[in-house]
């Protein structure tokens, strides 16, 4: 029987399959590097877009805190500007009152009564006089506590000074103001 070599063919197609598993080994990796790089690509490409919206986003939160800032500054503005109309209205209705109380005070005061001051605070009245005798002051806090304009007259201090020869008294009394118009006021 002949005798037939088959080492060196094996040999050969040993290097080939193993040339052919290198060169797919290889293909592999280099397709697995492939499919990194392009899944790397795609990602990067998402992450750059979400970050151009996140900026867009920002800016636009930014002219939205811009423009609440400054409506807050308008609206603050408004309400300042309506507490002033409120007062201007309030001093507009409140003008014709000083007149109706300078009249109820010269019709309240009786002869014989001179007043030498008058201070107003808020609705509060402060008058001093001087008066010929102490029932005439009683007669001009009769008077102011008839007066639909004037209410509540209460005697702060009476005192005796001497005046060239006589006697008068010195007085110092309080009273509200009223207005008998208005519905809310008791």
């Amino acid at each position: 029987m002949p005798r037939i070599n088959l080492l060196p063919w094996r040999e050969e197609q040993r290097k080939l399959r193993q040339q052919q598993f290198g060169i797919a080994a290889a293909a592999a990796v280099g397709l697995a590097a492939l499919f990194v790089f392009g899944v790397n690509l795609v990602f990067s490409g998402r992450i750059d877009y979400q970050n151009q919206r996140n900026a867009t986003l920002e800016e636009e939160i930014r002219i939205i805190k811009r423009s609440i800032t400054e409506i807050e500054d308008l609206e603050q503005q408004k309400d300042r500007l309506l507490a002033r109309m409120e007062i201007i209205e309030e001093l507009q209705t409140s003008r014709p009152e000083v007149v109706h109380l300078f009249q109820e005070l010269v019709g309240a005061v009786p002869d014989g009564v001179y007043l030498t001051g008058i201070t107003q605070k808020v609705r509060n009245l402060e008058v001093t006089g001087l008066a010929q005798s102490s029932t005439r002051v009683s007669a001009l806090m009769r008077n102011i506590d008839a007066s639909p304009w004037l209410t509540n007259p209460e005697l702060d201090k009476i005192e005796t000074v001497s005046n060239n020869g006589g006697e008068e008294f010195r007085f110092e009394l309080k009273a509200k103001q009223a207005n008998p118009n208005s519905e809310d006021e008791e």
